[in-house]
């Protein structure tokens, strides 16, 4: 096992990346900018390296700089968190020609899962069915009405890398058309239309691999309650898939890890309407929601992950686990920036709090508005959703503003206690 590892992230994960390291015996440093320096994960850290001033692009993301860092401070592995530079394959592949390990997976299974052309394909030659679609095209606008009028509208729109953009008529592709090819000239890549699904769930399977064919599945989480595309709820198990469909997503997710010659953790994430069910996308890192996965399993996904990356082995079984009781997790952002003049934290029986925060802490607007995320276990769905609405009841944040009283509104709708709601429900949920 290595002695010493590099957290290049910042807030709730990197001292949730602090705590797991501690328990393995793993010495950690972290980086901070100049506006971070009194930031939790600073106070945790066996030791801190000030990175740069404020800019992301100038302290969090500058890789050149995290990799010396990491270098100069004597540590054997750079851990990227779940921001963006643990998906970037460039970042990734500089870590490994440092000669240093990168706790995800190899640069070109990163360059292969971040295009959305190639993942999209190689998903499909694994069996996991596709949404329609047109094949890749010019980013132009005759190209691009001619395949939205053989899927129908409406139709989601896509570049390799991030962009998409929905659109309902002919009339909204042309006034998106700039920004269409402005993003896929930046990847040098043109588009492809997808047929765009009404108000699917979004259910994300959970996977640890060890990079040589082992790969085991950790139960899926249903974060379908979004705004912005952002996930504010998620839970485990999803309560509107089958065993039938479980069993099915969670071997046709295995083989297309075994396939990509994953290594560590990530998550495989379909759309589901009724009893249809389609790729969407891998994540090829930790995700925010992972801790309520760890719950329904009794496992640390990131111990688990670390191992896999460093040692190629876990401490588990492929289809050892059982997924027992519920899980679920609100997560807690910031809507202003101050001081946080009060916290108290909920406790009892099954209930964590992951957070940055501490009384007299500041908050600033600089980077992700996430500051805490309130995760809560019970038997039963019943019973986990009374356990997190007690959570948050006796969460208290003063001295800065948070969605506390949005995720309160959300969990007491009829629709989100029936279970029966889908990607565009958190806009529409009535009391």
């Amino acid at each position: 096992m290595i002695k010493r590892l590099l957290i290049a992230n910042r807030g709730e994960i990197a001292v949730r990346i602090i705590r797991t390291c501690r328990e393995m015996g793993i010495e950690t440093v972290t980086v901070y900018s100049t506006a971070d320096k009194d930031n939790l994960h600073v106070r945790l850290a066996d030791k801190a390296v000030c990175i740069g001033p404020p800019p992301a692009s100038q302290s969090y993301l500058a890789g050149n700089n995290l990799v010396m860092a990491a270098i100069n401070t004597g540590c054997e592995a750079i851990h990227p968190g779940v921001g963006f530079l643990s998906e970037d394959a460039g970042f990734a592949r500089m870590v490994r020609d440092r000669g240093l390990i990168f706790i995800g997976p190899d640069p070109e299974v990163l360059e292969h899962t971040g295009n959305k052309f190639r993942v999209r394909k190689t998903a499909g030659d694994f069996g996991l069915p596709l949404i329609p679609a047109s094949g890749e095209i010019a980013a132009d606008i005759r190209p691009i009405k001619k395949a939205a009028a053989e899927l129908g509208f409406p139709v989601i729109i896509k570049t390799g890398g991030r962009g998409s953009w929905v659109a309902c008529s002919a009339r909204e592709i042309e006034k998106s058309l700039p920004v269409i090819k402005r993003e896929a000239a930046l990847g040098d890549t043109g588009v492809f239309v997808e047929q765009y699904l009404d108000n699917p769930r979004q259910v994300d399977f959970q996977l640890i691999a060890d990079g040589l064919g082992k790969v085991v599945v950790l139960g899926e989480r249903d974060g379908s309650i979004q705004k912005n595309h952002q996930k504010l709820v998620e839970e485990s198990p999803s309560p509107g898939i089958s065993r039938t469909m479980r069993k099915e997503l969670s071997e046709k997710a295995a083989k297309f890890f075994r396939g990509l010659k994953y290594q560590g953790a990530g998550s495989v994430a379909f759309l589901i309407q009724g009893e249809k069910y389609y790729f969407l996308s891998v994540k090829a890192r930790l995700q925010t929601g992972h801790p309520v996965s760890e719950l329904v399993t009794g496992t640390d996904i990131l111990r688990q992950q670390i191992l896999a990356c460093i040692e190629n082995r876990m401490e588990m079984l492929p289809f050892s686990l059982r997924i027992l009781g519920w899980a679920m997790e609100c997560r807690i952002n910031a809507f202003s920036s101050g001081k946080v003049a009060k916290l108290e934290v909920p406790g009892g029986p099954g209930v964590r709090f992951d957070s940055c925060l501490y009384e007299g802490c500041s908050v600033n607007s600089l980077y992700d508005s996430l500051v805490g995320k309130v995760i809560v276990y019970g038997p039963n769905r019943n019973r986990a959703l009374a356990r997190l609405d007690r959570a948050l009841k006796e969460l208290t944040i003063e001295g800065i503003n948070t969605n506390k009283s949005q995720q309160q509104g959300i969990i007491g709708t009829e629709i989100f206690r029936s279970g029966s709601f889908g990607t565009v429900s958190c806009d529409k949920l009535k009391k």
